[in-house]
């Protein structure tokens, strides 16, 4: 039994540290996924949810922190009880989260590794159920486990971890993620990223007389219920599909993946810092080098007065917010492509200045 309660215990310990590691790069990221759980929530369960959407950036950066900081204090042994107790309700409530996600189909990605692994539904509650088997496990032997630094060190390293992580969290927050897991990633070519790398191939569930059936072509013959088509190679799909610019009926995608476009991406007007808008002003001016625009998720009218309070002297297109946001955790957030590859990304506390910009093309 030894053996299994110190493999619970350092098993969880560096998952909880690995998973927590990954959201405290990206709180942003970690926040817009708590966003969405709450909608839902106070769609299918209570109004009041909707409270906590205001507050879900300081919510993800203590969850983030917590993560690590219980993951290190499981391997340490620090104070197993009130540890373990912490341990327990929290893969309580993500495991129902996890169900209720894949039961329902309502959140299609919990969040758990961020960007870096994407998980099924039904992946995320399976492994919550593995978790929550060997958190009971370390929450039934907690009184055996012994610390492994004394009382004084403990609490140091325990403090000193939460103080660090904090820091790096609002670094995050305050600038752009460290390492940038998602397909708009600076080097990645985008045009390639919306193209499957071999052609899908699928399988249909079929039911019949009560039982199941897999086909690789859709069966002719009659008698058929049609369940679902299962993709078999999800490895090739493209990694980039809801990627469209616009503005009126025109589409501008294809225009938008040509030549060098500095992209300034404000979504959410209400919520826009403008705290360097000056320098972003700056970078609408005209120059030989690239072309400027606004790309926003706000409707026509309000961001049109946007615009003008804030001489914003550019063409402005429109694109989902949900893109928006993948593409630079910044609002509003300034991103660099040539030729549909990006080349540098920006925070609005970062904002380049128009020969730094011209700086990176040069290099090209």
């Amino acid at each position: 039994m030894k053996i299994v309660k110190e493999f619970a215990r350092y098993v969880v310990g560096a998952l909880f540290i690995f998973s927590g590691l990954i959201k405290v790069n990206d709180p942003v990221g970690t926040a817009i996924k708590l966003e969405e759980y709450f909608t839902v929530f106070a769609s299918d369960i209570a109004p009041f949810f909707e409270w906590f959407i205001p507050a879900a950036l300081v919510l993800s950066v203590f969850l983030c922190v917590l993560e690590v900081v219980l993951g290190v204090a499981l391997i340490i042994g620090y104070r197993m009880k009130i540890t373990s107790w912490i341990l327990l309700g929290m893969i309580v409530f993500f495991t129902f989260l996890t169900f209720y996600s894949a039961y329902f189909n309502k959140v299609t990605d919990c969040g758990c590794f961020g960007d870096a692994i994407k998980l099924t539904p039904w992946q995320s509650f399976y492994k919550d159920i593995i978790l929550l088997t060997l958190i009971a496990i370390i929450f039934w032997k907690k009184d055996t486990y012994s610390p492994m630094l004394s009382s004084v060190f403990g609490e140091i390293k325990i403090i000193g971890s939460t103080v660090f992580f904090v820091g790096i969290a609002i670094y995050a927050i305050m600038h752009l993620p460290f390492i940038d897991f998602r397909a708009y990633k600076i080097g990645n070519h985008l045009p390639t990223l919306m193209q499957n790398a071999a052609p899908l191939k699928y399988v249909y569930v079929m039911e019949k007389d009560g039982e199941t059936f897999e086909f690789e072509t859709y069966p002719s013959e009659g008698g058929y219920e049609y369940v679902e088509a299962k993709l078999t190679n999800p490895e090739d799909a493209a990694k980039i599909t809801d990627l469209n610019v616009w503005q009126g009926d025109v589409d501008y995608t294809d225009e938008l993946l040509t030549g060098a476009k500095l992209l300034m991406i404000v979504h959410q007007v209400e919520k826009t810092s403008l705290k360097k808008i000056d320098r972003l002003k700056n970078l609408t001016f005209d120059n030989g080098r690239f072309k400027t625009w606004i790309l926003t998720s706000s409707d026509a009218g309000k961001f049109e007065a946007f615009r003008h309070k804030n001489q914003l002297a550019a063409p402005y297109f429109f694109a989902d917010a949900t893109v928006l946001k993948t593409m630079v955790r910044s609002n509003p957030g300034v991103l660099l492509l040539k030729d549909g590859v990006v080349l540098a990304k920006w925070h609005y506390n970062d904002t380049p200045l128009t020969d730094e910009v011209i700086e990176i093309l040069n290099r090209q």
